[in-house]
Order: C-alpha cells, then sequence, then structure tokens
C-alpha cells in the first residue's frame, strides 16, 4: 500500500512543501508493517524505481498485489523491479478526485451511479455500470469519463479477486490509516528544518504506531487461502512462525 503524507521543510531559506513516501507491507501471516519511507519533493519513474530497488534489496522478494493513489511513474517502476505484479488503483481517490469537476447538484446522482461500477460483482457487470455512466453523464462532465476509461485497468484489478481480498485492496485505506496517527503526533510542528529532522521524527512515531500492530488484518485466514491458490507457484509460508 503506497500513498503520500505533507510536511513543510525548510530548504535554502524558504519553506516548501515535501512528501513523505510510505509503503506499508501485509506479509504471509495477515501482519502490517512499515516497509520504508521515502521524503522528496517530486515523483517521477526514476524516482520510484529507487524506491522499488529499495525494497527489493532490503529483503523483500515478491508483491502480489501494489495499492496506490494516482502516484507518477510508480507502475512503470514496479512493473521494471517487480514484474509479475498486479497494480490496484485506490477506488476512493479517483471517486474524490472525480467528484472535484462535477456540479454539487449532480455529485449524489452521480455518485450513486458510479457506485454501481465499483460494487458490481463481476467485471462485465462492472464495465456495463461505467458504459452506462458515460451514457448519462458523458456529454456533461467529459473530464470524469475520460479518467475513468483510461485508468480502468488498474481501477478494475480487484475484479480478480473474491470478495475479502477485494475489500483489503480497492482502496488505500491501510495507509491512510497510518498517516492519520502520523498526523496527530506531527500536527503542532509547522516545519521542519531538514529532511533529516522530519524524517528523525517519523521514525520515531512509527516505533510507536506499529507496536499496537499486533493482529492480523481482518479475514487473513480467507485471504491466505484464496492467495495460495491464485498464487501457489510464487507463495510459501512457513506455518511454524
Amino acid at each position: 500500500f503506497l500513498d503520500a503524507i505533507h510536511f513543510k521543510v525548510r530548504k535554502d531559506h524558504r519553506i516548501v512543501n515535501k512528501a513523505a513516501y510510505s509503503v506499508i507491507g501485509i506479509n504471509t501471516h495477515g501482519y502490517k508493517d512499515v516497509l520504508g519511507i521515502w521524503i522528496g519533493e517530486n515523483e517521477s519513474a526514476s524516482f520510484w524505481i529507487g524506491v522499488c530497488n529499495d525494497l527489493q534489496n532490503r529483503g523483500v522478494e515478491d508483491i502480489f498485489i501494489a495499492c496506490k493513489d494516482g502516484l507518477t511513474g510508480f507502475s512503470e517502476a514496479i512493473q521494471a523491479v517487480f514484474p509479475q505484479t498486479s497494480i490496484q488503483l485506490c477506488v476512493i481517490h479517483q471517486i474524490r478526485n472525480s467528484m472535484k469537476y462535477v456540479n454539487y447538484k449532480d455529485q449524489k446522482a452521480m455518485m450513486f451511479d458510479l457506485k454501481q461500477v465499483y460494487q458490481a460483482s463481476t467485471m462485465e457487470e462492472a464495465e456495463l455500470a461505467l458504459h452506462l455512466v458515460k451514457e448519462t453523464w458523458g456529454r456533461k462532465y467529459p473530464i470524469v469519463i475520460r479518467s475513468w476509461e483510461n485508468n480502468w485497468l488498474e481501477l478494475s484489478t480487484y475484479f480478480c479477486y473474491p470478495r475479502e481480498i477485494r475489500r483489503l485492496i480497492y482502496t488505500t485505506n491501510i495507509v491512510e490509516a497510518y498517516h492519520r496517527q502520523l498526523r496527530k503526533i506531527t500536527k503542532t510542528k509547522t516545519a521542519y528544518p531538514t529532511d533529516d529532522a522530519l524524517r528523525k521524527i517519523i521514525y520515531l512515531a512509527t516505533v510507536d504506531i506499529t507496536k499496537k500492530w499486533t493482529i492480523p488484518v481482518r479475514d487473513w485466514a480467507q485471504c491466505i487461502s484464496q492467495f495460495a491458490i491464485l498464487f501457489h507457484d510464487r507463495l510459501s509460508i512457513d506455518l511454524a512462525m
């Protein structure tokens, strides 16, 4: 799960916005862990190549599914380093971004129509619902429809999986919840003097936050059983752990 949280940092006698890009993983026993945090001003394919190589060099052997917001260049980078990884674009982020371009009086109706897309039972039902959304709203909101069509390959990945896994991967809620906890700890600081100062406070906060991650994620027994079938040639589990 990947997402960014933004902070203000001093640089060359001025205050700039910098993103801390967080990567949270779930291991084969269902436990979350923060795999790393990278601080930067701009994201790009070369930036994400560095992140993916760093993860691999530090022991991440394989990634089945990567769930992200619209992070520029990430898809190309992860395919270069972990070519078997499926990518799921966060549906909730897509909806939020869509509503920015929809008149307030139309938002409720369009949200209802989009709900038929992302809550569909099958890929075929979802594609039919998206076609109906296009017929209803395409002329009035072409930017919104174009975005859904352009992103559909990564938006629809979760339809390949059963309900328990879908619930886990269709949003980046896991990393967003972590960021909300970070924000509680860092909210009193208006700006950080250096990247290292920011990195240190995030690290110390993360140590406290992750102490509470003592149980597997919801429905993990069902999820891992499905993963064992779907990724039987890539998944090995040490039952003694």
